[in-house]
């Protein structure tokens, strides 16, 4: 039996597939073309996970009211550098950049600007929205909690109680941009799953069973009672990580006051914060982009422990990765296919043709 080959297809094509299969769900057509987008861009930027993988979960979202269709969110609180918003469960890809946008704006006044967003349903990848700031030459940081779920064990237990909290900067240089995007378990939820759909093992012991073990099967997340995240740094120095998780949870979750025992268990809206920065502010916008690409620079001429392998910018190969889809088309596996073809025929819009 011959291996079936990876499908390619233009991202305009399936941006505008995803953004009907929203709309027939419900969205109104800016939310909609906001989901899609982002999806998308995860996808492009090889964020397999949180790309049109998605898809079905964000419709689901939608049909069942989990997720608002329209609308918008509330300022609840502000001062002249910061603002508290309420999204109402309105999806994260569509007010995420609202938020970015927003803290740039008072960047620009105050050097500084930071948004706290509570209750935003699927935000998906950080690393996505960080080009927003940087192409404007500031830098941002991103962190997002989810106060509903429990998956992370801290350091020390093999029950959870944190979510994997996403944590993500960017920077611009004289060259390509810093991208960082990362989470303070050692490895993602959705990523589990798709060793699970893969019948894979995961790459390192990134689970907890509920006799304390760490393991590298990921079925025994499924178990009852299931095996838990790992905070980031593992059996050995999972301790770092479980003081991240802290650390991004009093950033998000305590300063929004939204916390794990005020929030329905289960429900998987987001609180997510936002900061930007205006180097300008500090001094000459031009001399932050020269330290900045001195820094990459210098790690670039590190001697490499394998000169297969040189050392690599953050962000250097999701770059990397959009401009040859970009040019040959978004990379989908059969397998990813076959979840797709299923949302197109639940929401009775075909799928474009590959260019395979």
């Amino acid at each position: 039996m011959s291996e079936q080959k990876n499908i390619h297809i233009s991202d305009d094509l399936i941006r505008q597939w995803a953004q009907n299969c929203l709309q027939h769900a419900g969205a109104d057509a800016a939310v909609a073309a906001a989901m899609a987008e982002n999806l998308v861009a995860a996808d492009l930027m090889g964020f397999r996970t949180h790309g049109l993988m998605r898809l079905r979960y964000n419709i689901n979202c939608l049909r069942d009211g989990s997720s608002r269709p329209s609308g918008d969110y509330q300022v609840l609180r502000q001062r002249a550098a910061v603002q508290l918003w309420d999204a109402d469960l309105l999806s994260g890809l569509y007010v995420v950049p609202k938020a970015v946008n927003a803290a740039m704006q008072m960047a620009r006044e105050c050097g500084t600007g930071t948004v706290i967003i509570k209750r935003a349903q699927h935000v998906a990848a950080l690393a996505v929205y960080l080009e927003q700031a940087v192409n404007a030459g500031m830098l941002i940081q991103l962190m997002c909690a989810t106060p509903g779920q429990q998956v992370v064990a801290p350091h020390g237990a093999k029950s959870a109680w944190f979510s994997p909290n996403p944590f993500a900067i960017g920077a611009p240089t004289q060259s390509q941009p810093i991208l960082f995007d990362i989470s303070f378990s050692m490895t993602a939820a959705g990523k589990v799953r798709k060793a699970i759909a893969e019948q894979q093992p995961l790459p390192y012991p990134a689970l907890i069973t509920a006799d304390g073990d760490y393991t590298t099967d990921a079925t025994t997340f499924l178990n009852d009672p299931a095996s838990v995240l790992a905070p980031l740094g593992g059996q050995q120095l999972g301790y770092k990580g479980s003081g991240l998780c802290l650390f991004s949870e009093l950033w998000t979750l305590a300063l929004s006051q939204l916390g794990r025992h005020q929030e329905q268990p289960g429900l998987d809206a987001n609180t997510v914060w936002i900061q930007v920065i205006d180097p300008s502010a500090f001094g000459d916008a031009e001399e932050f982009k020269a330290q900045a690409q001195a820094l990459v620079d210098g790690m670039k001429a590190a001697t490499p422990i394998d000169k297969n392998y040189p050392v690599r910018i953050p962000g250097e190969g999701a770059m990397t990765t959009r401009a040859r889809q970009l040019q040959l088309g978004v990379e989908y596996s059969p397998e990813l296919w076959r979840q797709l073809e299923k949302v197109a025929d639940l929401m009775q819009q075909p799928l474009p043709t590959s260019t395979n």
